[in-house]
């Protein structure tokens, strides 16, 4: 024994640190493939029996997750948060102005509802307000997601690690989390974190231009390609001639003929058939230039644009998420139009010029594309882990506004059985009545069944990366406990912070916080959860302050772009860079560490374990 641990308990302690390792050193491999790899990893050598390995996947909060991923594509879908967004931002004028008055509303709203979809219904809304109002995104949108973040602490259904951890409770035979237990520490954070943003903070965010339309200002880094076809009318003239000097939000930074490359371009540089354009520009400008008969995108020569109007192509912009499988290749070598019967037209990267050709582009995670699409692609995608935001530019397709109402009924009755259930006699008439599970499967079923999403959405909704990543790693926090290898790190915990609780609540939770900027916040929480229950064994004490510590860190990501998928979806539009992260991230997460480390043993004494 080494340690004094068997081997099996080496092992699974050895997969868990090569999970993160991994994680952070190999970008490009999918996070649901090592955490399966490792579960396999841990049956193989006897630590779990894979009916054991296998539970995790019938975790309660596991399935609530999953079901509340169907409730939420059909709000989105029925337009139930659009209708919300514009009716409050409507009137407003100045940046600073539209934050103070959608913070409530974003708070309200994401404690109740799953974060990312509310932060890809905003985004869009957001981007058109700054246009119409010549504001910056960049003093707006970090805030949004940072907000988002903070309400999701506030409810049992604020985000998916409340519910896993409460399912880990369940199944440990500990006493689940109402639906407002969360909020005693979480709404003190959401509510003085949302100040420190609109009072302090605000003044560290970037005042960048829009980087999706500029209208009269700078152009828009977006780089565009095009090929001049023989048909091409603007082939035989010169640059003056067809019109491409004085584009609104447009410059033609070369010509590329042959060996030859002609750059800057002059006015009395001639277009000539084959001539390779590149551009950088904004999207209304771009939508206007590829609609020219006989201009291709150099990435896609096959894929040729059609005219204005026409039923089968469409254009629209997406945002590569951080597990797409293109990731790490150039869109020539990602096959990206066989892949997704799309063409790549553009590219953008938080302001960055990119000097090389569109088709050597190796994409990386929060790179904006503008694609040439069929019509259902928007559809097709919208839920797909493979982007984080797609929006179209035109021809998207309506929402089911006739079905909003009933929508949000069914909502609104998924909330009134949660509230139910955290009234203490009712689970004495029934232990069924308030069941998150129960209610979320019932209210996927309703937007089904009443039409508010079809079953093709509801099925494309469910994010199979996260439910095998999360139901792995419950698996492997199962074989922590079962080979001791949990007990000892909680034994090396005490000894470490020489039996204080206090100490060991700060410990875990700085621990849980530093982690989830680089790991998914659920594969943390899960991770930690028995560790700080051994730590909990070990001091005789009740583990639930400390397990609280650690579902509230873990879903406070602020410090990284990569660290939550909202703060990844703001990343493009807003032009923002990893350093703006830190510099609004840094004290808002100082701040939060102390009101959780102050506010948790107020709320949850460190008691006796009870017998």
């Amino acid at each position: 024994m080494i340690l004094g641990l068997d081997f099996p308990a080496l092992v699974t302690l050895a997969v868990i640190v090569a999970i993160f390792v991994l994680i952070q050193l190999r970008g490009g491999i999918p996070i649901d493939g090592l955490f399966l790899a490792g579960l396999l990893v841990v049956i193989s050598v006897g630590a779990l029996s894979p009916a054991q390995a296998l539970q995790g996947f019938a975790n309660a909060g596991l399935i609530t997750v999953a079901a509340l991923l169907v409730v939420a594509a059909g709000l989105k879908s029925t337009g139930c948060i659009d209708w919300i967004a514009y009716r409050l931002i409507g009137q407003l004028e100045t940046p600073y102005q539209l934050l103070v008055c959608l913070t409530p509303a974003i708070l309200l709203l994401s404690a109740f509802f799953n974060n990312t979809p509310i932060v890809a219904i905003l985004v869009p809304l957001l981007l058109t307000w700054c246009r119409q109002r010549g504001a910056s995104p960049s003093k707006i949108l970090m805030p949004v997601s940072f907000i988002t973040i903070l309400g999701g602490v506030c409810t049992l259904v604020g985000t998916s690690t409340n519910l896993i951890v409460n399912g880990l409770l369940v199944e440990s035979g500990m006493k689940p989390m109402h639906l407002f237990e969360l909020g005693f520490v979480g709404i003190p954070v959401a509510l003085l974190g949302s100040l420190y943003i609109l009072l302090i903070g605000y003044r560290f965010l970037p005042d960048r231009p829009d980087l999706v339309e500029k209208l009269d200002k700078e152009a828009r880094e977006y780089l565009v390609e095009l090929i001049v076809q023989p048909e091409c009318p603007l082939a035989g003239k010169t640059v003056q001639q067809a019109g491409l000097r004085h584009l609104r939000g447009l410059f033609l930074v070369e010509i590329d003929r042959g060996d030859q490359v002609i750059t800057p371009a002059s006015p009395d540089d001639l277009i000539l058939p084959g001539d390779r354009l590149v551009f950088t520009g904004v999207v209304t400008t771009i939508v206007d230039l590829v609609k020219i008969p006989g201009l291709v995108p150099a990435a896609e020569l096959r894929y040729r644009l059609q005219e204005k109007g026409s039923p089968l192509r469409h254009l629209c912009e997406a945002v590569v998420s951080h597990s797409s499988p293109v990731i790490g290749q150039t869109i020539r070598e990602a096959n990206f139009r066989r892949l997704y019967n799309a063409a790549v037209i553009a590219v953008h990267r938080n302001g960055e010029r990119l000097p090389t050709k569109i088709g050597d582009i190796e994409l990386q995670p929060g790179d904006t594309l503008l694609l040439q699409t069929r019509p259902n692609f928007v559809s097709q995608f919208r839920h797909s882990r493979d982007f984080y935001l797609v929006a179209a530019i035109e021809g998207f397709e309506p929402p089911r506004h006739e079905r909003a109402m009933v929508a949000g009924l069914i909502f609104a009755g998924y909330v009134l059985w949660l509230l139910v259930g955290a009234i203490p006699w009712v689970h004495q008439l029934s232990p069924v009545l308030g069941e998150p599970a129960i209610g979320a499967l019932v209210a996927a079923l309703l937007m089904v069944g009443c039409r508010c999403i079809s079953p093709v959405q509801a099925r494309s909704a469910l994010d199979l990366q996260l439910i095998l990543t999360i139901g792995a790693a419950i698996g492997l926090a199962k074989a922590m406990e079962q080979t001791g290898a949990a007990t000892r790190i909680g034994h090396a915990l005490v000894e470490l912070c020489q039996g204080h609780p206090y100490w060991i609540l700060a410990v875990v939770y700085g621990f849980a916080s530093l982690l989830t900027e680089f790991i998914t916040n659920n594969a943390v929480a899960v991770t930690l959860f028995p560790v700080v229950v051994a730590a909990g064994a070990e001091l005789g004490i009740d583990p639930r302050p400390l397990i609280i510590g650690i579902t509230v860190a873990a879903s406070l990501s602020f410090l990284s772009p990569v660290g939550y998928a909202t703060n990844l979806m703001v990343l493009g539009p807003g032009g923002y860079t990893p350093r703006d992260f830190l510099r609004l991230g840094i004290p808002l997460n100082i701040l939060c560490f102390l009101i959780g480390i102050i506010v948790i043993p107020l709320v949850w004494p460190f008691h006796p374990m009870p017998k």
